[in-house]
C-alpha cells in the first residue's frame, strides 16, 4: 500500500509590488466595467458612469509635487461651470482616497491655475467658457476632463465620448505633458484615441 503525501502549499506571495499590481489590475478592471455599462437608455446612468470615471482616472495619473499643498492634501476633483452630476459625483468619491490623498469635490464658476484642483471637469458656463477655463489651466498640473455631450468644441486632456452606447474616452498625451501630469500606459491603452 502506497501512502501519498502532498507537499505543503506555500502561501501566495504578498509584498508591496504584488499589492500595487493587484490595485492596478483592479482599477483597470473597474474602468473596463464602467466602459461596458450601456448609457443611452438612462441619462442618470450615463452621468453616474462619468462621475465614476473622474475618480477612477486618478490612480493612473501622476502629478508633480507642486500640485499638492501638503503631502496629505486632498485630491480635488473640481467641476467648473454647469454641474451635470448633482449628487452622483459626491456619492462616487465618498470616503475614497487615492495614494493617501482623501478625495474631495469642489464646484467652481471659474477655473484658474490657483484653484488647487488635480482633476477638473470643464463644462463651461456663463462666467467662463469651456475654452477660457482650459486656457486658464494650460501648463498647470491639472488633469482636465471634457465631455462631447456638453460644452463647446474645446477638449481637455481626457475627453469623454459615447462609443457604441458606452462611455469611453480619448487622451491628449501632448497636453498632459505640457501640464506636467503623467498618464499611465495602462490608461493610454484603454483610450479610443491618443493624441501625441
Amino acid at each position: 500500500m502506497a501512502i501519498l503525501i502532498r507537499p505543503p502549499r506555500l502561501p501566495p506571495r504578498r509584498g508591496p509590488a504584488s499589492g500595487r499590481r493587484r490595485a492596478g489590475l483592479a482599477g483597470a478592471a473597474m474602468l473596463c466595467l464602467a466602459a461596458a455599462a450601456p448609457t443611452r437608455a438612462e441619462p442618470s446612468l450615463e452621468m453616474a458612469v462619468k462621475a465614476t470615471y473622474l475618480y477612477k482616472l486618478a490612480p493612473f495619473v501622476s502629478w508633480p509635487a507642486q500640485a499638492w499643498s501638503a503631502p496629505n492634501a486632498p485630491l480635488l476633483i473640481c467641476v467648473q461651470g454647469a454641474d451635470p452630476f448633482g449628487p452622483l459625483l459626491d456619492q462616487a468619491v465618498s470616503g475614497q482616497a487615492v495614494a493617501g490623498h482623501p478625495v474631495e469635490v469642489r464646484r467652481l464658476a471659474r477655473l484658474d491655475a490657483g484653484s488647487g484642483c488635480q482633476i477638473a471637469y470643464v463644462a463651461g458656463g456663463p462666467g467662463q467658457s469651456q475654452a477660457q477655463a482650459l486656457s486658464a489651466v494650460s501648463g498647470a498640473p491639472v488633469l482636465t476632463v471634457t465631455d462631447e455631450g456638453r460644452g463647446g468644441a474645446a477638449k481637455g486632456i481626457v475627453h469623454l465620448v459615447i462609443d457604441a452606447g458606452k462611455v469611453r474616452f480619448s487622451i491628449d498625451a501632448a497636453q498632459a505633458d505640457r501640464n506636467g501630469v503623467s498618464i499611465s500606459s495602462k490608461l493610454l491603452a484603454l483610450a479610443v484615441a491618443v493624441k501625441r
